[in-house]
């Protein structure tokens, strides 16, 4: 086969007797310059203020919440960060005859079954839920700019800090990492939070306004503290980072407190409907152009000493669109998403979620109407993961945890197939191949697959003995395996499933030997994690 493939990958990947399509992938055996960190906690996640407690739990953890949380935690050593705010951030008032929350909704449609709440009053207890989450989370949480409420952003900072120094949050071991003033305020303009005519001139010195006291308020000081501010948490390239800093923003007192920079990004907006073919969402060169946009941010980010997150980010924006975000597809997206997004800088990502959307990796609570169409659910949909989930599983296998771990993204001579390389201590350990390829249930004939063989490269420092010694070695490979790119449940990982009422996986552990003189194949709608240690 290996001589066969070669011949095909001369051949312009052309369809060949030998079964498959063949690319030849060179894999360095030691760490390459260009190499990115990985975060332990790269997939982390944005939840919509509004229905919080559901998230969390009133009286007690939600148990399917922290379990999956908890699942994702086991792979990399440190759960997933939370960050507890989005458009919901911008309608929270605080007061102090509300114990939890007092939500108001407006009706729901066809589009929007689950809509975001127009008006959420909290109380000291609303944020004390925090304790709810697995210990060790990293929180972040967000403060109303939007209403323009001086007094209404310092009660909200003074409730948050409270909550953080009860006995019960600090017993949890759950830790207040950043406060973030306002949720896309670039949209202000046409949401009515702010005049037609807003602009980035006017937000900074607006923010500085409202940030200042609530920053204050909180005890929050500068860049130093327990506890700092995350800047910007735009929705696009309306306002930039690069913008605001040059307007001084980092020169003010709330400012100065910055560590983080956040910017959103999703790659449509479902937000009136429409159809969004699943065949073009899977794309490589779409998702790499999604993400390169931001480049020149993240990197005026690092030149002043801040980290450059994706602070809420997704398929589809508002909630996802049905047939594409809630989807297999929709998982190996998230993969190649993920992982490239690490290696422009970008430290995490923030999936959003909320209760009943299209997009979520999880639904924490019983749903009794439809996700995709707001239709009566009898009997109610019980809580359950959802094929991006299965995602966060690859991309924290990948991770590993020893917190130390580097990547690279591989030249993979096909449209359709990604490839990275994961090292720690300089050597490679892991690689990550996601073919994109959509196989859908209407597809018919054979299920192409393309055969990846491995040149394996010296890379900085090895010798030519470490290399030759790759060619004879065995190889582990374990599989996100998808029936339809189109279907919505029925996936497996490693050949255990999560699909189960619960979040444990059910199912033996499947891994496959591999020679890595040999390479491997890799179907149209999958991805494989080749491990170089565990043989």
């Amino acid at each position: 086969m290996r001589r066969c493939s070669r011949l095909l990958a001369a051949a312009a990947l052309a369809f060949h007797l030998c079964g498959s399509y063949a690319v030849n992938v060179s894999l360095p055996i030691t760490s390459p310059s260009g190499t990115q960190p990985l975060a332990r906690t790269l997939v982390s996640f944005s939840i919509e203020q509004d229905r919080w407690p559901d998230w969390s739990g009133v009286d007690s953890r939600n148990e399917f919440t922290h379990s999956a949380l908890t699942a994702l935690q086991e792979l990399t050593g440190e759960p997933p960060k939370i960050r507890i705010g989005a458009d919901s951030e911008d309608h929270t008032f605080w007061s102090p005859t509300v114990t939890i929350n007092e939500d108001e909704f407006p009706p729901a449609n066809t589009i929007t079954p689950y809509p975001e709440a127009t008006h959420i009053t909290v109380g000291d207890a609303y944020y004390q839920l925090s304790r709810f989450l697995p210990r060790g989370t990293h929180v972040t949480w967000g403060i109303n700019f939007g209403a323009d409420n001086v007094t209404n952003a310092v009660n909200m900072a003074k409730a948050i800090v409270r909550a953080f120094q009860t006995a019960a949050v600090k017993a949890s071991g759950v830790i207040l990492d950043l406060v973030e003033v306002g949720n896309e305020a670039d949209l202000y303009s046409n949401n009515g939070l702010r005049p037609r005519n807003f602009t980035v001139n006017d937000y900074v010195p607006d923010w500085i306004s409202i940030a200042g006291p609530a920053v204050e308020a909180a005890g929050i000081n500068g860049p130093d503290g327990p506890v700092t501010v995350q800047g910007a948490a735009f929705a696009g390239q309306g306002f930039t980072p690069t913008e605001i800093f040059n307007l001084g923003i980092l020169d003010s007192a709330p400012g100065k407190a910055i560590t983080q920079i956040s910017q959103h990004r999703y790659s449509a907006a479902f937000c009136q409907g429409g159809d969004f073919p699943l065949t073009s969402f899977l794309n490589k060169q779409y998702i790499r152009g999604n993400l390169s946009v931001f480049e020149a941010d993240i990197a005026e980010t690092h030149s002043r000493g801040l980290t450059y997150v994706l602070g809420e980010t997704n398929s589809i924006a508002c909630h996802g669109a049905p047939g594409v975000s809630n989807t297999a597809g929709a998982a190996l997206w998230t993969i190649d998403y993920t992982l490239q997004a690490a290696t422009l800088g970008i430290k995490e990502l923030f999936f959003h979620e909320g209760v009943g959307y299209k997009y979520n990796f999880i639904q924490p609570v019983s749903l009794n109407r439809s996700t995709i169409d707001g239709s009566p659910l009898d009997p109610p949909s019980p809580p359950h993961i959802q094929p991006p989930f299965y995602a966060a599983l690859v991309v924290n296998t990948a991770i590993g945890g020893t917190g130390a771990s580097r990547l690279v993204e591989l030249a993979v001579g096909d449209a359709n197939v990604s490839g990275y390389a994961v090292f720690e201590a300089g050597l490679l350990v892991r690689a990550v191949f996601v073919n994109l390829h959509a196989w859908l249930a209407s597809s018919t004939g054979a299920r192409p697959a393309v055969h990846v063989d491995l040149d394996f490269a010296l890379g900085g420092g090895a010798t030519r003995g470490e290399l030759d010694a790759f060619w004879g070695r065995e190889a582990t490979a374990r599989r996100l395996v998808i029936g339809h790119a189109d279907d919505v449940a029925n996936l497996t990982w490693a050949g255990q499933s999560y699909e189960n009422g619960g979040v444990a996986p059910t199912g033996r552990v499947a891994a496959e030997r591999i020679k890595l003189s040999e390479g491997f194949d890799i179907r149209s709608t999958e991805a494989v994690l080749v491990d170089f240690v565990t043989l």
